[in-house]
C-alpha cells in the first residue's frame, strides 16, 4: 500500500493555545496599534487618533479622559490648581493643644501647614496623625511633631512636581511667588484629579443628605451634582432646570464657562465661590446668603 499522508494546519496544534479555547481579547495597545498606520507627528493628532478610537469603542470614555488629563499635565504649572493662600488651614505654633485638635476636627484636613506671625512664615507641616499620641495621653509638643516643609514656585510644571512628590513621597508643598512669599499649597491629590478627575478623600461629603452642608461661617457647602431643585429648596431660588439639572451646571451656565477654583460670583442674593474645580469639572461650591437690601427710608 502506497504512502498515505493527511496534512493539517499547523496552526490547529499550536502548544501554546488548547484547541478549543477562544482568541483573547487584544489589549489597549494592540487595538490602538491597529489605528497607527502612520506615527502622530503632534500632539492633536494623537488626540484626534484617541477621539477617533473612542468613536468606533476601541477606547472607552474613562480611559480617553485619563489619557487627556495626562496630556494636559505637562501644560499646567501648580498655580492653576493650588489651593490660594486666603483658603488655607494653617496652625499657629503658638496655639494651644486643645484649639489644634479642634480645629483639626472641623476642617478634617490630614496635613497643616504650621505658621509663626503669619502665612509667609511656615514653620513646619503637622500631619493629624501624630494628634493621636495628645488622645493616648502621651507628652505632645507641637514644635517635635513637625515635619519639614516643602517649597516650590508657582510656576513649577505639574508633571515635574508630580514626579518629585513620587521620588520624595510628600504628598503636600507650599507655594511661593517670585518674591518668595506663600501664595498657596498644592497636594498630590491636587495632581493627580487633574489627569483621573475628582479623588474622594476622608473628608469629601458622599452622602446625597450631605449634598448641601452648613459650616461654622453659616456658609453652604455645596456638591456641585446637586439638583437644582434642592437647591431652590435649600436657598430659596427658583432656577429653572430646563437647560441644566445640576448646582455645578448652574455656575457654568451663568459664566458662559468652567469657572476656575477659588473664582467669585455674585447670584442673585447669593455669593458663590468655587472650592473645587478642575479643567474639565466643578466639584464643590461655597455658598453665602447676603442680607435682604434695607428698605428705602430705614436704617
Amino acid at each position: 500500500m502506497g504512502n498515505f499522508c493527511i496534512s493539517l494546519p499547523i496552526a490547529h496544534f499550536s502548544p501554546t493555545r488548547p484547541m478549543d479555547s477562544t482568541p483573547s481579547r487584544p489589549s489597549l495597545l494592540d487595538r490602538l496599534g491597529s489605528l497607527l498606520n502612520r506615527e502622530p507627528e503632534n500632539r492633536e493628532e494623537l488626540l484626534a487618533l484617541l477621539h477617533s478610537s473612542f468613536d468606533r469603542n476601541l477606547v472607552d470614555s474613562d480611559a480617553l479622559s485619563i489619557i487627556e488629563g495626562a496630556l494636559q499635565v505637562s501644560d499646567m504649572q501648580v498655580r492653576d490648581v493650588m489651593v490660594p493662600r486666603a483658603q488655607m488651614d494653617v496652625v499657629h505654633q503658638d496655639d494651644p493643644i486643645d484649639e489644634i485638635v479642634e480645629f483639626a476636627i472641623e476642617t478634617a484636613h490630614s496635613r497643616f501647614p504650621v505658621v509663626g506671625e503669619d502665612k509667609d512664615d511656615v514653620v513646619g507641616v503637622l500631619l493629624a496623625k501624630d494628634l493621636l499620641r495628645f488622645f493616648a495621653g502621651k507628652e505632645f509638643n507641637l514644635r517635635d511633631m513637625l515635619r519639614p516643609a516643602v517649597f516650590v514656585p508657582e510656576s513649577k510644571r505639574l508633571n515635574v512636581l508630580l514626579r518629585e512628590f513620587r521620588i520624595s513621597r510628600n504628598h503636600m508643598a507650599l507655594v511661593v511667588d517670585e518674591y518668595g512669599g506663600v501664595c498657596g499649597l498644592v497636594t498630590i491629590e491636587d495632581v493627580l484629579e487633574q489627569i483621573v478627575g475628582d479623588i474622594e478623600d476622608e473628608f469629601d461629603f458622599d452622602e446625597a443628605e450631605d449634598n448641601i452642608r452648613l459650616d461654622q461661617m453659616g456658609r453652604y457647602r455645596v456638591k456641585a451634582t446637586t439638583e437644582i431643585e434642592d437647591f431652590n429648596g435649600a436657598f430659596g431660588t427658583d432656577y429653572p432646570d430646563d437647560e441644566v439639572d445640576t448646582a455645578g451646571g448652574l455656575v457654568i451656565k451663568h459664566l458662559g464657562r468652567l469657572p476656575k477654583r477659588g473664582e467669585v460670583i455674585m447670584m442673585d442674593r447669593l455669593r458663590v465661590q468655587v472650592l473645587r474645580a478642575d479643567s474639565r469639572r466643578v466639584y464643590t461650591l461655597l455658598v453665602e446668603k447676603l442680607p435682604e437690601p434695607a428698605e428705602p427710608g430705614t436704617e
